[in-house]
This record gives structure tokens, C-alpha cells and sequence, in this order.
């Protein structure tokens, strides 16, 4: 069974064509990286909108029926950024750990890394994680958090993924 993983970027700028979108496609990147099991992206650009946000991420939950949705943008102090909020309106079960664990990593980097409102949460069978704007910030983001991805969504009925090894080991239990 081929995956479907949403892929939102969360901009403005970008939805109006201002902007180019390296959000996107970096977690395509990323993603094609790290998998190896079949999967198929289902991408969106869409403004800085909380009902907007809401609507695209119930979309893809429900009626796409991605197991998996990255968004990247919106999720810092400023008052357009509601990526966060959008998340926690459409989820049934909120995921603090995968917020802790990215802005853990990101400190590393830089200080400012403390204004990120990353967040994660399920929508039935859908993992829906909200991730940074930047590339390297991305990239940074998914390595931290992606091994304990396939197996949440392996809990909740969502397509298996399998990854490589090699460049991100996923934990599943024995027997998993």
C-alpha cells in the first residue's frame, strides 16, 4: 500500500507567488531520504489562516486520507503564525513530545529556537506534525523526530512506512 503524506507549506507570501516555497520541497527531500516504502505527496501552499489551516489539514486527514501531514510555517511568536492553534483545533490527541524533542534539537543551533511553537497531533489515523520554516531547520527537525514516526503511525492505522536504516533508523518494538 502506497503512503500519502501531506506536505503544507504555511505562507503568505508563498500562496500568493511572492515567495518561493523551500519549505516544501525540502521536506519532499527529506522524505525522499529517508523512505524507502512507496509514497505519493499530496502538497499544499495555503496563507496564514487559522480556518484555512484547519480546513486543509481536516482535508487531507479525511477525505485524501494522507497517514502522515508536514506542515512548515506559522508556528512562531508573530501574530499571523497559527499553524500551532489550526493543529490543535482538527486533532483528537495532541503529541507535546515531538514540539519538546524539535526545539530540544534546535537550541543546538540557536537561541531563538525557544520562540517555536512546534507541535504535533492525530486526526484519527494521521500523524499530523507541524514543522519550521526554514530548510536546514526542516532537515534538522525531521532526523530528530522521524524515528518515532512509523511506529506512531502504525498505532493509530495508518500505512506503514519503512525507512532506511541507514540515514534514519526507526524504532519499532519487537515484533512491531
Amino acid at each position: 500500500m502506497t503512503a500519502r503524506i501531506g506536505i503544507v507549506t504555511v505562507s503568505d507570501r508563498a500562496s500568493k507567488g511572492l515567495y518561493e516555497d523551500k519549505g516544501g520541497p525540502a521536506i519532499h527531500d527529506v522524505l525522499t531520504e529517508i523512505l524507502t516504502s512507496p509514497w505519493e505527496p499530496v502538497a499544499r501552499v495555503i496563507p496564514d489562516d487559522e480556518s484555512g489551516i484547519a480546513a486543509t489539514l481536516t482535508e487531507l486527514a479525511d477525505a485524501e486520507r494522507c497517514s502522515l501531514i508536514l506542515t512548515t510555517g506559522g508556528t512562531g511568536p508573530a501574530q499571523r503564525d497559527v499553524t500551532p492553534e489550526a493543529t490543535e483545533a482538527v486533532c483528537q490527541k495532541m503529541m507535546p513530545g515531538f514540539g519538546e524533542l524539535m526545539r530540544l534539537e534546535s537550541l543546538k543551533q540557536v537561541p531563538t529556537a525557544i520562540l517555536s511553537r512546534q507541535t504535533a497531533g492525530i486526526r484519527g489515523s494521521c500523524l499530523i506534525v507541524n514543522l519550521p520554516g526554514k530548510p536546514a531547520s526542516i532537515r534538522l527537525c525531521m532526523m530528530a523526530v522521524f524515528p518515532a514516526v512509523p511506529y506512531c503511525i502504525d498505532l493509530i492505522g495508518g500505512a506503514r512506512l519503512e525507512t532506511d536504516p541507514a540515514v534514519c533508523k526507526a524504532f519499532r518494538p519487537a515484533g512491531a
